[in-house]
């Protein structure tokens, strides 16, 4: 009885694709690689920890042994090409023809490609690598496949990077047994269609953050501006009006003036195009009608805003803990002293001063505790394990809880120097004055959406209700007809 409990559950059996159970083979089934650059060398260690038995074909087998794991076979191409079922073709495309000699051993085989162009490469040729490798070769079926997947993520495994392998063929039958080799790996395939989509595939790797080059240009525009105006009030005024040379608060203390100016105004506009898209469909009257493209876009780039905002703002908390260090702070604290001594005051003590600064603090904590919990929450690590409300609730309510808690700093910052005369240099206001435009209208919006009346009527169209969708009814041909058959 102890021997039978001592085995495992699933003996020599694997699970297939549509979850019947099905006998395993004894022996690893054999995959081909053909090239022995980085990607070959870390495909292969991939495959052999996953119990594949890998066969590596090279020009040279015996110069290239010692850098491929002790359970590959290193050989020729043309023993390497002639078992398996399943080859990896990881050469250039301009090494595409050196394989023309393997023609007979290749036919009816499974050829994947896992190669990428460059971007010049890819604006000079018209097709994709796959199926330049697919007229070559037109006996063979074509697979492109894990050239999304750095060797760096081989090696180390799909937890260290994306674990999705698109792949796209023009026989069904060789997606499905590379889907699960890809399976058999770690990875999750994602099936793009036929071979024609191999150069949308291909060209995955080439983009550069896509989704944030607008959010990314959008902060950048905002920091240049307010940079300029904060520089024009702090630095050029003074030395233009008052022949103060204040040069040096470029590097740091001007930074640090426009980082909360550029959070706080990001922040605004990830809550912004949710008003603007609530107002539109209270006007239209319905929801199933698009949204503009540029609102679109917008709505699509809120997770980006919102994620530059915290970097901001955490930019600007590390630049005001080293406000105190500088040099010139110091001057300017031994300056007070003496202005004090010389004045004969023995204490100075503004209690409105002090208050204000606590509060202003205080809430400058809490709003950038609230924005972390923000970020934590769209990482998809975390965002995978909350159910929708959980998730709606933290990116949605605390997401305006922090816009509130911003503002509140951003007043507290500001308190009366906006009615000061003196605060206007060059006849600029202040810089917080500015940056309140954008999220007050916001919030204002939030609370007359908040209205019932408002609130109701958005809730029913956002559940299906149309403006227009009554039901009209109208009355037959023959009068005649209505009138003996109306009671009413």
């Amino acid at each position: 009885m102890s021997g039978e409990m001592d085995k495992p559950l699933i003996s020599r059996r694997l699970v297939d694709s549509d979850g019947s159970l099905a006998e395993a083979s004894s022996v690893a089934p054999k995959v081909g690689i053909l090239g022995t650059g980085d990607f070959a060398r870390s495909l292969a260690t991939r495959l052999v920890g996953s119990g594949f038995n890998v066969v590596v074909g090279s020009r040279n087998p015996k110069r290239m042994v010692g850098l491929f794991p002790s359970a590959a076979q290193v050989t020729f191409q043309v023993e390497a090409v002639s078992s398996p079922e399943v080859i990896f073709v990881a050469v250039f495309r301009e090494h595409y023809s050196s394989l023309c000699g393997l023609s007979s051993q290749l036919a009816g085989k499974i050829l994947v490609d896992v190669s990428n162009p460059t971007e010049q490469e890819h604006l000079q040729h018209r097709e994709s690598n796959a199926e330049y490798l697919a007229s070559l070769f037109p006996t063979c079926t074509v697979v492109k496949a894990f050239n999304v997947i750095s060797a760096w993520t081989l090696q180390a495994g799909p937890r260290d990077g994306n674990r999705q392998v698109p792949i796209c063929s023009d026989q069904p039958e060789a997606k499905r047994v590379v889907s699960e080799l890809a399976h058999a790996m770690g990875f999750m395939p994602v099936d793009m269609g036929s071979l024609a989509s191999a150069r949308e595939v291909e060209a995955m790797p080439l983009h550069l953050l896509p989704s944030w080059k607008v959010p990314a240009l959008l902060a950048l525009g905002l920091f240049v501006f307010f940079y300029a105006y904060n520089f024009i009030r702090d630095v050029l005024q003074p030395y233009v009006q008052e022949d103060k040379n204040k040069f040096y608060k470029l590097p740091l203390s001007v930074v640090n003036t426009t980082l909360p100016c550029v959070a706080y105004v990001l922040l605004s506009l990830v809550y912004l195009p949710g008003m603007l898209a609530a107002a539109l469909q209270l006007w239209r009257g319905t929801k199933y009608r698009r949204f503009p493209d540029w609102l679109d876009h917008w709505l699509q780039h809120r997770k980006q805003i919102g994620l530059l905002s915290f970097f901001c703002a955490a930019l600007h908390a590390l630049y005001s803990v080293c406000l105190p260090v500088r040099i010139s702070y110091r001057y300017d604290l031994v300056n007070l002293a003496l202005q004090q001594v010389l004045s004969n005051k023995s204490h100075l003590w503004v209690e409105e001063n002090v208050w204000r600064m606590e509060i202003y603090l205080s809430l400058g904590v809490l709003a950038l505790g609230t924005l972390s919990l923000l970020a934590v929450t769209s990482l998809p690590s975390i965002a995978n394990s909350l159910n929708w409300r959980e998730f709606s609730f933290v990116q949605s309510t605390l997401g305006f809880v922090a816009l509130v808690l911003s503002t509140l700093h951003t007043l507290t910052y500001g308190w009366t120097r906006a009615f000061e005369e003196r605060r206007y240099k060059f006849y600029l206001p202040p810089t917080f004055t500015l940056t309140l435009l954008v999220p007050c209208v916001v919030i204002l919006a939030k609370a007359l959406f908040l209205l019932p009346c408002l609130s109701r009527r958005l809730s029913r169209i956002r559940r299906g209700w149309e403006k227009d969708s009554s039901v009209k009814f109208t009355l037959p041909m023959d009068h005649t007809l209505t009138q003996k058959t109306s009671h009413v």
